[in-house]
């Protein structure tokens, strides 16, 4: 997929935490694509070294719930490539489970690696950016604003991320632009396989989904490159939604209104 000319990202220098799989690796993928100098980093080791050898990127250890951790990668990025250009926070975890019949550790692990980890990884680069100019992206979720149940962790761990983003693209522009993707149902994805691990819960998602077919992962990519290309430089504390509609309401009353006309 080429929507963007190549060589758009050519100089600069990209961190991808948790581009190790799905839809991070995607991302980390189009931006090499695109002539960026790419680190990723997860926290299995081997995982690391595979998508780094995909991709021809720096591949890196690290668990964004610990700080000195991810802290010292983004060092070790800075050293070897220079100041960062562009941050992608992407490390997420998640799970169906009720309320009732979940941990308390349960709960704040997501929160942990999702809410936590994105402080931790935009509060850990500010200081190596390339400043000003600098773009962070954080992944969230649709959980974030449409509560959804078996998903109390998810949602407020993503409605706390939507909040960052916003202050700190509040706090920190106009040197840094600081903003959020928050994909819907992407086919061939971890998140797909944990939360619609059956024919039924699958044909749910399908059903609220406008355009009638799942998301790509290189369409989440594309998203990105938008966001940290110079035609989003005055966009900062937006989430940006790249789900297919699938939260603009009940796509099966569009289908209703369109057998009425």
């Amino acid at each position: 997929m080429t929507t963007f000319r190549e060589n758009l990202l050519a100089g600069k220098t990209a961190f991808v935490a948790g581009g190790t799989s799905g839809i991070n690796l995607g991302i980390a993928k189009r931006f090499a694509e695109l002539g960026a100098k790419v680190a990723v980093a997860g926290r299995d080791p081997d995982k690391a070294a595979r998508a780094a050898a995909e991709i021809g990127a720096i591949g890196l250890s690290a668990d964004v719930r610990d700080y000195a951790a991810i802290r010292g990668a983004m060092e070790q990025v800075a050293d070897q490539l220079g100041p960062m250009d562009i941050v992608i926070s992407g490390a997420a975890g998640n799970f169906l489970a009720p309320a009732l019949g979940m941990s308390a550790n349960a709960f704040r692990t997501v929160v942990d690696i999702d809410l936590n980890g994105t402080f931790n990884v935009f509060r850990g680069c500010h200081d190596l950016l390339n400043r000003p100019g600098a773009s962070l992206i954080a992944i969230t979720a649709g959980q974030a604003v449409n509560a959804s149940a078996l998903q109390a962790h998810a949602c407020a761990a993503k409605a706390g991320i939507n909040q960052l983003i916003r202050v700190l693209a509040l706090e920190w522009g106009p040197e840094v632009r600081v903003n959020g993707i928050s994909p819907g149902p992407i086919a061939d994805t971890e998140g797909m396989k944990r939360l619609a691990p059956d024919a039924a819960t699958r044909q749910s998602h399908f059903d609220r989904i406008a355009m009638k077919r799942w998301g790509k992962i290189e369409e989440v990519a594309e998203s990105a490159v938008f966001l940290c290309s110079p035609a989003a430089g005055y966009i900062t504390g937006t989430i940006l939604d790249c789900d297919g509609g699938s939260q603009v309401g009940d796509a099966s009353r569009g289908d209703l209104a369109k057998g009425m006309a």
